[in-house]
């Protein structure tokens, strides 16, 4: 279970995030929803330990897990906004360097390359340099990157930016895949999109998180409804 409780953050005397809290069970896709400036990006950098908040506590399995931060990235995945590679490096050289830097056992580094790039479909793309591959090919190699352990976190940010109708379906399937290990957390403006594999929506507004949206059971045109409703107010 990942827990958020109470999070706020200051940044420049301005409060971007208060009393932000919410519950992903494993196997939830929660997409956080809202309108630009609303504070998505800077909530997914709490959560993934690139700021600090000014209160409020992130649980995981009932533990603390800003109280011991780099127990808690292991079991972490994360895709910011925008991802800077080693374009110079091929995509094995690239992921199998990352493997290692988040410390994972040289042994099992090679399955988990290949475990990732299979479920990515980066696999044919091993041996190429980064630097010449397609934007939406080098976002599928960070999303890799960020699968490489299996993490029970994953958080995705605005993940489906700049991607193409075919590339957004792979992208999709890999986040319904990874839902099977992970709590899942993506931030994005693509409604349509993600609620093909979104369970719930979370609308962020003014910093707070102001209504939860289920996507079970419920047709895309009344969805995008009632998305719509709590946009502009309240619902649950």
């Amino acid at each position: 279970m990942f827990e958020v409780r109470n999070i706020a953050f200051t940044y420049r005397k301005k409060q971007v995030l208060r009393d932000v809290s919410f519950v992903v069970s494993p196997g939830e896709v929660v997409c956080v929803i809202g309108a630009n400036g609303a504070g998505k990006t800077t909530l997914l950098k709490v959560l993934a330990t690139l700021a600090a908040p000014d209160s409020g506590v992130v649980m995981v399995d009932g533990q603390n897990a800003l109280a011991k931060p780099l127990r808690y990235r292991r079991q972490l995945g994360y895709l910011p906004e925008r991802v800077a590679l080693y374009e110079e490096m091929t995509v094995k050289e690239y992921l199998n360097y990352r493997a290692a830097l988040k410390g994972e056992p040289v042994k099992r580094i090679r399955r988990r390359v290949d475990e990732a790039c299979e479920m990515c479909k980066v696999s044919e793309f091993l041996r190429s340099p980064i630097g010449s591959l397609s934007a939406g090919l080098k976002k599928r190699v960070a999303l890799a990157d960020a699968l490489l352990l299996r993490p029970r976190v994953l958080l995705l940010d605005d993940f489906l930016a700049g991607l193409d109708s075919d590339m957004r379906e792979t992208a999709g399937a890999v986040l319904s895949n990874a839902a099977a290990f992970s709590s899942v957390i993506a931030t994005g403006h693509e409604l349509d999109d993600l609620a093909k594999w979104a369970t719930r929506f979370f609308i962020l507004r003014d910093g707070v998180i102001s209504a939860s949206v289920s996507a079970v059971g419920v047709d895309r045109s009344s969805l995008r409804g009632r998305i719509a409703t709590a946009l502009k107010g309240s619902v649950s």
